[in-house]
Parts: structure tokens; sequence; C-alpha cells
């Protein structure tokens, strides 16, 4: 029997800031998700929720192709935010990166360098298992690609 109280049941969402949700929800769908929702939220809750003033944000579910994963990208449009910094190297702390399974690598590199998509370092090979890569992607989050080999 599992304790619900000190487990936790699933991972819902991760959340990305943006500042054009456009752009980001055009990245993301060029690695497969597909936008399971649209919606701006706004009014006290929110407000109370991210203890801010005046929230008013625009919001896009992004779900994965197995309906397992999802991404809530989250542009806001009141208040004005402190500048971020979208060019951070991975070891800062933080969330740094997220990792996507990929059948080809080189392929997704190609479709996603068209939507801003850089290369942080290189494709490299982790033994005989995976081709790994960071791109840096929407609001400056780093995508890992693995490719599964052997």
């Amino acid at each position: 029997m599992t304790d619900h109280g000190r487990v936790l049941p699933r991972l819902e969402h991760i959340g990305i800031v943006v500042g054009d949700l456009a752009a980001a929800k055009a990245f993301f769908a060029e690695l497969g998700l597909a936008v399971e929702g649209e919606m701006t939220v706004e009014g006290r809750v929110v407000d109370r929720i991210n203890g801010l003033d005046g929230v008013r944000s625009d919001i896009a579910i992004m779900r994965t192709p197995d309906g397992h994963g999802k991404l809530e990208l989250i542009r806001y449009r009141t208040p004005a935010a402190p500048p971020g910094d979208p060019e951070a190297p991975a070891n800062t702390p933080g969330i740094r990166h997220i990792l996507f399974e990929v059948a080809d690598i080189d392929g997704v590199l190609d479709r996603l360098r068209p939507h801003g998509a850089e290369l942080v370092g290189e494709v490299a090979q982790y033994e005989d298992s995976y081709r790994l890569c960071y791109v840096r992607g929407p609001a400056g989050i780093i995508v890992e690609l693995a490719e599964k080999i052997g």
C-alpha cells in the first residue's frame, strides 16, 4: 500500500515562463508535443498563488506524444518581471534542462534550428547507449536530446 502523504502520485507538468508564447509553442510542437489547452488567467486567486499583484498570464499546456508528460508554457502580461539570463550556462543553479528521447537527433536538430535552437556544446556519444546534446530553446531553457543507440 502506498502512503500518498509521503509519495507523490505523479508529476503533472513542468512550468516554463517564456517571453514569446507563440515561438515557444512552435519550438515544442516541432519536438512532437501537442497543445492540450490554452487559457488566460488572472484574478485574486492567481495573484495569491503567484505571490504577486495584478497577474495576468497566457498559458499553453503541451502534451508529449505518449500522453504522460506535460509542459505549461506561461507568458506573463503583468506584472513586469525582472530580466532573466537566457544565456545562463548549464551549471547555473535551478532547473537547467529537460530531456526528451528522440529517434533521430540530427533530424530533430535540423528541424529545431529554424525555431532559434542552438547547440550549447556538441552532440556526443555516451558509451554504447545514447547520442546526447543540449540545445538552448525558448527563453533560454536548455533541452537535452537523447537518441538511443545500440
